[in-house]
């Protein structure tokens, strides 16, 4: 399915709440040469901005809010996933959640 002028709309919202939750200057600590996934974790307040993001993202395209292909074209979620994912894990583990950051994780794998 092709994107709709509803879920373009979306995305120029999501775009605003970005910025205002600074999502580009987290995106570009994550991917700074400095970061290391592997000792990111969820305090930093990067990851967490990422996070919350890549999943309010991941959870409107699980619920066919928002269309996936549209998404994806829009950000690289698969190289997103790869900075966060670790810390993602690492907290479901410690949590005990399983389910923790699913949609963004589902979203990086589609």
């Amino acid at each position: 399915m092709a994107g709709t002028k509803d879920d373009a709309k979306m995305i120029i919202e999501l775009a605003k709440w970005g910025a205002m939750i600074e999502f580009g200057p987290a995106m570009g600590a994550l991917f700074d040469d400095a970061f290391d996934p592997d000792t990111a974790a969820m305090g930093d307040e990067p990851v967490r901005t990422v996070l919350a993001f890549g999943e309010t993202v991941g959870t409107l395209v699980s619920n066919g809010l928002l269309d996936r292909e549209l998404v994806r074209d829009w950000l690289w979620f698969d190289g997103i996933w790869s900075r966060v994912g670790p810390a993602a894990l690492r907290a479901r583990e410690e949590l005990g959640e399983p389910r923790l950051y699913e949609n963004l994780e589902a979203l990086a794998a589609s």
